[in-house]
């Protein structure tokens, strides 16, 4: 169910002191400014340059000034977001991110180490990220969308407006008479993400009023199965060993036999198949009947062969 932002903010209740990443937009600063009101000198902000548009500079200085009328430590990180080939621009710009915030983990404050970052990622974001995932026919880590919270790189990561309306936020940062910057890529279409933002949640809001919700409902289910799945595929995993030997996962059923390989994969090799290279992954597994039956196939940056009795994943 959607919240206002004053009961999201009063509903958070985050390991402190606290990191708040700060863009200047509307949603950071929002989060920002009612977060050190909570917490006093107990929050600082993170602002990551990405170093993609020439107006990255203004930014930088709008929240400096912004942190400092409100006595908020501000620390800039300037990294190179650039994608490679082959990479999406927002899939670059997000591990440059997370490369950006890991860093906070040296920066100390009130004599102890930084652990929590807060994102103010909020229920619009939540309905586009999904849009996107069923657009590209993800599975359920996909459609599970963002999750609230989460751990990476000895960091808690918290989204605690998940359940807010972007129009909620705003309303209410307009209340509090604060500045904030507009990023003009954020209304840039060529982006599938602002195509959606700009075309199809106001469809949807007009159609189905209570989008928010229900469509947050099913990434919450969707994550859920996921969950039992991860338990069954530990458990498979086990039973197959690693790496897997090629007649245990003949005994599987299809489903779980994909399963447990997506989870060997990713956990020991973090490599994820496309749909297509699962799917051929499967059938060799399948034909491997014979001991002098070969089975040599490309895998994310690797390839997946049979050593022996067993199927094996290596990166040359």
């Amino acid at each position: 169910m959607t919240r206002s932002f004053e009961q999201a903010v009063a509903a958070f209740s985050p390991a402190l002191p606290l990191a708040v990443a700060y863009s200047g937009g509307v949603d950071s600063t929002a989060l920002l400014l009612a977060c050190a009101r909570k917490w006093p000198g107990q929050v600082r902000a993170v602002h990551v340059h990405h170093g993609l548009q020439a107006a990255g500079d203004d930014f930088e200085r709008h929240c400096q000034d912004f942190c400092r009328s409100l006595q908020v430590p501000l620390v800039v990180q300037k990294v190179d977001a650039r994608h490679a080939p082959g990479q999406s621009p927002e899939a670059a710009a997000r591990h440059a991110r997370y490369k950006a915030f890991e860093a906070l983990t040296l920066i100390e404050q009130a004599q102890e180490a930084i652990q929590t970052i807060a994102i103010a990622q909020h229920a619009d974001d939540q309905i586009e990220t999904l849009l996107l995932a069923l657009s590209r026919g993800a599975g359920l880590p996909g459609i599970s969308a963002m999750a609230p919270q989460w751990q990476r790189g000895g960091l808690t990561y918290c989204r605690p407006l998940l359940q807010v309306s972007r129009a909620d936020i705003l309303v209410w940062l307009q209340a509090q008479g604060a500045s904030f910057i507009e990023d003009p890529s954020n209304v840039d279409e060529r982006f599938t993400r602002n195509r959606i933002r700009a075309r199809l949640l106001p469809a949807l809001q007009g159609c189905f009023p209570q989008f928010r919700d229900t469509f947050a409902r099913s990434s919450r289910h969707a994550a859920q199965a996921q969950e039992v799945l991860d338990e069954v595929a530990v458990e498979d995993l086990a039973r197959v060993g690693v790496p897997p030997l090629l007649t245990a996962l003949q005994a599987f059923s299809r489903p779980r036999r994909a399963n447990v390989l997506r989870h060997w994969l990713l956990r020991v090799h973090q490599v994820t198949p496309t749909a297509a290279q699962l799917d051929e992954l499967m059938a060799q597994i399948e034909a491997c009947r014979t001991r002098g039956h070969q089975l040599y196939l490309k895998v994310g940056q690797g390839f997946c062969v049979r050593r022996g009795k067993a199927l094996d994943w290596y990166n040359p």
